[in-house]
């Protein structure tokens, strides 16, 4: 196939992505979303830029202490009131979204209420009595997410991405914009407490502009029961993920100083924070989009494993650039102080990269009502993590709270794998040719490197600048290949 081939199938594809049917919902949605997402996260990690430099790392140690403490309660009595209502045929009727709400309120004013009794006592854990007023005030935020118009979830069922786009994202980032205003006006943690509290409350509120809806005061007992016979097979699943995502900060929370912990929390969150853009992009976009054809194996087959050679091709490249660029950009971005957070920056990557993959197996899961079985590959994550992270972390420090991630994920992602082969059809020799096709294209950054080594590159903006130019060459080969792939795109 020559460039002008190449070319012309790209342009059919774009041109067919834009007619009807499920490939242009996905796409269109992907678009919506695509802008909405990478909006508010490159306004959060602006943000983060602009406050490493006002605050100490002690505050973002402190911040991200308390918020996984609330995030763990929350998790215990996540009930997915959200994907129950987008897989649910009848969700889209009045009494469903009503007992929605409620449903979710309800449940958020009870772990805040629980919360705000305890902030004493996990203060206390830590040795910091300081956290007391900032668990009450900062975990406000359980509340406002609780009241976010039910309509707001409808509009993801019909996939009317646009709105939900604007309403999510757009909230959110009135609460970033606020966060930094803050961080110049108060200089301590407080402007991340109150900034995480606005981000909710600009979310909440967007919800109602964008979808409005009126809560009644009434009773849909029939609607509520079907919505929560959903939630028995999520029973367990939020907690056993919280375990395995945030069980590496309570740990080094004991282990290591709040300066430390900031460094550790702000380092990986380069690779954390545009990975779970991805997570919720695909998430969003691919539930409803695979609930149209979980009956349809080899379409289904085909779907999620077209995707994820796209984020192996676009994923190894970028930890190559970490390996060799992890202590430039961590300097560039947070300042000096931040560097030390390399090495776990760039397992995080790795980490990462397997946790997305999963993630498109677990929509197929969710899509075919069968959640239980994901919950055996997160309580498989869990029970790897709170075996390892520990040890590791006495033993490595925060490079071992990485380590211990990473095997952990790897480990739930065969097991889920295993799991349901006979929902996709998928088989582990699928996975080891999309990752041999990725390390070629990767292989373009260590070249790069390679060259470069007889010439003197002094300073981080140099360094990343010569990783960026790796990775372009690494991506146009990728693209190169799939572009060359009988049947690309072809949903």
């Amino acid at each position: 196939m020559n460039a002008s081939e190449a070319w012309g199938k790209t342009k059919r594809f774009a041109e067919s992505a834009m007619g009807g049917g499920l490939r242009a919902s996905v796409f269109r949605g992907g678009a919506w979303l695509g802008l909405g997402s990478v909006s508010e996260q490159g306004s959060r990690f602006l943000r983060n830029i602009i406050l490493a430099r006002l605050l100490a790392p002690s505050a973002f140690g402190m911040m991200v202490l308390v918020l996984s403490s609330a995030t763990f309660l929350t998790s215990l009595s996540e009930i997915g009131v959200k994907e129950s209502l987008i897989r649910n045929p009848r969700g889209s009727e009045p009494e469903y979204v009503n007992a929605a709400w409620w449903i979710s309120i309800g449940r958020a004013l009870m772990i805040y209420a629980f919360l705000f009794v305890v902030a004493p006592w996990i203060a206390k854990f830590y040795g910091n009595m300081e956290l007391t007023p900032l668990f009450r005030v900062a975990n406000i935020n359980i509340v406002l997410e609780g009241a976010i118009s039910s309509r707001a979830y409808i509009a993801m069922k019909e996939m009317k991405f646009d709105r939900w786009a604007m309403a999510s994202h757009g909230g959110a980032i009135l609460g970033v914009i606020t966060t930094i205003v803050l961080g110049f006006l108060m200089r301590d943690v407080w402007a991340l407490v109150i900034g995480t509290c606005s981000e909710s409350a600009g979310r909440c509120l967007m919800s109602y502009v964008i979808c409005p809806h009126r809560p009644q005061i009434k009773a849909h007992f029939a609607a509520g029961r079907d919505l929560l016979r959903f939630s028995k097979g999520l029973f367990g699943l939020a907690p056993l993920s919280f375990i395995f995502m945030r069980t590496d900060i309570f740990v080094l929370g004991k282990l290591i100083s709040p300066t430390a912990l900031g460094c550790y929390a702000l380092g990986i969150s380069i690779a954390q924070v545009p990975a779970q853009f991805i997570v919720n992009l695909l998430s969003q976009i691919f539930l409803p989009a695979l609930s149209h054809v979980q009956t349809d194996q080899a379409r289904t087959r085909r779907i999620v494993l077209q995707v994820t050679e796209v984020v192996v091709l676009l994923g190894i490249p970028a930890i190559v650039f970490a390996c060799f660029c992890g202590r430039s950009l961590l300097t560039l971005t947070y300042g000096k102080a931040y560097a030390v957070s390399a090495r776990p920056l760039i397992l995080a990557g790795c980490a990462a990269l397997i946790n997305i993959i999963n993630v498109l197996i677990t929509v197929v899961i969710y899509a075919a009502g069968r959640p239980r079985l994901h919950r055996r590959c997160v309580g498989a994550m869990a029970i790897g993590m709170v075996i390892l992270v520990y040890p590791l972390s006495k033993w490595l420090g925060p490079v071992g709270a990485q380590w211990a991630a990473f095997i952990s994920i790897a480990t739930g992602f065969l097991l889920q794998l295993d799991y349901v082969r006979h929902i996709t059809g998928i088989r582990i020799s699928d996975y080891g040719k999309i990752f041999g096709r990725g390390a070629l294209a990767s292989a373009a950054v260590v070249l790069v490197f390679l060259a470069a080594r007889p010439i003197t590159i002094s300073g981080p903006l140099l360094t990343i600048a010569l990783g960026v130019f790796g990775c372009l060459v690494a991506y146009a080969f990728a693209g190169i290949m799939l572009v060359r792939k009988p049947g690309f795109a072809r949903f």
